[in-house]
């Protein structure tokens, strides 16, 4: 699966080399370019992620101060002309630091450190079908959670809580990020805040989920789908 990534420069110049550089990387896909942090911020709340190649001096709002914002789940690699920034950018956790002008091996060099990133949310499927570890606090700390143990998850703007009967766990991530991780014939999302389990959902209405006495709104934008889901399983 190719990596999804965005170019974050206002100089064109340099957004085009890296467009040349992703198309030649068969693990890379590129969903966007943006001259403006505030617009490449935008689309990142909207969309799902997986890289950003990032330049630091942008106007209104630097690439550091972007990369403090974002989802930790997104991998950083900085690009700039200016190598005074290369220990704050590593301090930031990036991926990588690619000053100007960048050489295609270079460029290589870093995005193939990709394969190698830890997740926020780990979900081997093949091997670990059944359970995910989410990173709760601390370096390292992870919470191991059974997929037959989550009620739903819901959305707390830069975090999300992921219910159990048991527990709640939060954890720094976006609901698209969770629902990634998550099978789809299991869970559903009913809400831009909400993803359910099928299976643990007692009853609906034309308005709401009922899970273990929670009442969960249901969307506009998922009625449709989250009922079609419903239909194929009514008797």
């Amino acid at each position: 699966m190719a990596f999804k990534c965005i170019i974050v420069d206002d100089e064109p110049p340099a957004t085009r080399i890296l467009e040349n550089y992703i198309g030649k990387v068969n693990f890379l896909e590129k969903v966007g370019v943006f001259n403006d942090s505030l617009k490449a911020l935008e689309f990142l709340n909207a969309q799902t992620v997986d890289v950003i190649f990032l330049d630091i001096q942008m106007p209104q709002l630097t690439g550091l101060q972007l990369s403090r914002i974002i989802s930790k789940n997104i991998k950083v690699i900085f690009t700039t002309a200016y190598p005074d920034f290369a220990l704050e950018g590593f301090e930031l956790n990036a991926v990588d630091y690619l000053l100007k002008p960048i050489s295609f091996e270079r460029f290589y060099q870093a995005v193939s450190k990709l394969n190698s990133e830890p997740k926020t949310i780990v979900s081997n499927q093949s091997n670990l079908p059944d359970l995910l570890f989410v990173k709760t606090d601390g370096k390292n700390k992870f919470q191991k959670i059974f997929l037959s143990d989550i009620l739903y998850v819901e959305s707390l703007q830069n975090y999300v809580c992921i219910h159990t009967e048991k527990q709640q766990i939060i954890t720094h991530s976006s609901l698209k990020n969770v629902i990634e991780s998550l099978p789809e014939n299991e869970f559903i999302q009913i809400h831009k805040s909400y993803v359910v389990s099928l299976k643990h959902i007692a009853s609906t209405d034309n308005f709401s989920v009922f899970i273990n006495e929670k009442e969960l709104p249901i969307g506009a934008t998922f009625k449709d789908a989250f009922f079609d889901t419903i239909d194929q399983n009514k008797i």
